[in-house]
């Protein structure tokens, strides 16, 4: 293992997720400001609730990341560039970006704001992580598509950057979460924040010469789920992931209550801190979990 035990990161869509979070037991939250993060539907912060949510992340000691990860056309990047500057001047800790021009208006106009790349960007190699070093990024997050190994050699070729990793949560069918579903069946695109999740709807087979009748389609007993994902649990594997060097655990969920945010930040601070500490995690921790 490294000499630093890994960030535990959770999720914060308003004051209530954050305050559950830092309860049990996050180093850090993130959350994002009314625009231009990628779950508009959250509660999300405005200048004064950002501003309370960071003070009281800072009195805990704790750090606050402020997601700004949408792609930007020209036409938003001037406001995204003063939501940064604002964001720098409440005092986040940093701002998750995905897009390379978005990474260079920010190196450029807003120096002191600390970035770290979203997993949007997808990230699976060292080439990619210098490429992000070299523009000024203090952490990349990378594509939920690599693996542990992959993730640790990445880390041995590039040990000066810092590598977080998602462990618990929804991840998206498309490749690192470029999907267009929502954009062509509901006019809401998930690369600006309203992804009406159309990949988790129910859906039924149709035969080209009998319109109307539908036949489901059974996969287990929770119901159909033709193109979703199934969601990451990664609490059994808490230990190779700190030794694969990993800097900061994530756990997905902005969109979620703040009940979720408790259960499952807490599960994951008990199993972490058993694995660092060389004991062997309660099965109870898994279960906890499995049931929210």
């Amino acid at each position: 293992m490294t000499n630093r035990m890994p960030e535990l990161l959770c999720p914060a869509g308003n004051l209530e997720s954050l305050e559950a979070a830092l309860h049990f037991g996050a180093d850090a939250v993130y959350g994002g400001m009314k625009q231009f993060g990628l779950r508009a539907f959250a509660g999300n912060f405005d200048e004064d609730a950002l501003t309370q949510a960071v003070e009281k992340m800072h009195g805990a000691g704790k750090k606050f990341y402020l997601t700004m990860n949408i792609f930007p056309f020209d036409d938003q990047l001037d406001d995204f560039v003063a939501a940064a500057k604002a964001a720098r001047d409440i005092g986040v800790d940093a701002a998750i970006v995905s897009d390379l021009g978005a990474i260079a208006a920010l190196r450029r106009e807003v120096p002191e704001l600390p970035l770290h790349v979203s997993t949007q960007a997808s990230t699976v190699n060292a080439e990619a992580v210098r490429v992000y070093r070299d523009m000024g990024c203090e952490r990349v997050i990378l594509a939920r598509e690599t693996s542990i190994a992959r993730a640790k050699e990445i880390i041995r070729r590039v040990p000066e950057m810092e590598i977080e990793t998602f462990v618990h949560g929804a991840s998206c069918m498309a490749y690192s979460g470029r999907c267009l579903l929502s954009a062509a069946m509901a006019g809401r695109s998930g690369n600006q924040g309203e992804c009406a999740q159309p990949c988790r709807w129910h859906y039924s087979v149709v035969e080209e010469k009998r319109p109307g009748e539908y036949f489901p389609v059974f996969e287990d007993e929770k119901g159909t789920y033709i193109m979703n994902s199934r969601d990451m649990c990664m609490i059994d594997h808490l230990d190779e992931l700190c030794d694969a060097g990993i800097d900061c655990l994530k756990i997905e969920g902005r969109a979620k209550s703040a009940y979720y945010a408790a259960i499952v930040t807490g599960a994951y601070r008990h199993v972490l801190d058993d694995v660092w500490a060389g004991r062997t995690p309660d099965r109870i921790w898994r279960d906890e979990v499995e049931h929210v």
